[in-house]
């Protein structure tokens, strides 16, 4: 099971960069709204949202084959976290109980971080990806 686990792991948190991504393409305006919103305005301009989309688009891509984890997954985490950083009301009080600006949809960030620092932890485990299937 902890196989099938952790390739379902991998390709959804994957396919997250990757959807992330082409959103950053196909709606550039969404993608300046959340970094306005969420990231103190920081990557707001179209060509910056549009490098990091092709950036998101890559590395979505890598992890979901499983190739260069060794190199991928730290950065993976990294957005992972930046990400629910900019979302810290809503996991600290998701209902907005005492917090202005939460939102309980955005607590699913936290988990998801936590889903990329197991691929991490576990990156000798999972037999299933590509590095694996080659030796890497």
């Amino acid at each position: 099971m902890k196989r099938w686990g952790l390739l379902l792991l991998r390709v959804t948190t994957g396919w997250l960069l990757v959807l992330w991504g082409i959103d950053k393409f196909q709606d550039v305006g969404h993608g300046q709204l959340v970094a306005e919103t969420f990231y103190f305005g920081i990557g707001t301009q179209a060509v910056v949202q549009q490098i990091f989309g092709g950036i998101e688009i890559l590395l979505g891509a890598l992890v979901i084959l499983g190739l260069q984890r060794r190199r991928t997954y730290p950065l993976m985490l990294a957005i992972l976290a930046f990400t629910a950083i900019g979302v810290w009301k809503s996991i600290i009080d998701p209902w907005g109980w005492f917090l202005d600006g939460s939102n309980v949809l955005f607590y699913p960030s936290v988990i998801i971080a936590a889903g990329a620092l197991l691929l991490w932890g576990a990156i000798d485990e999972d037999e299933m990806a590509l590095d694996a299937k080659m030796g890497a």
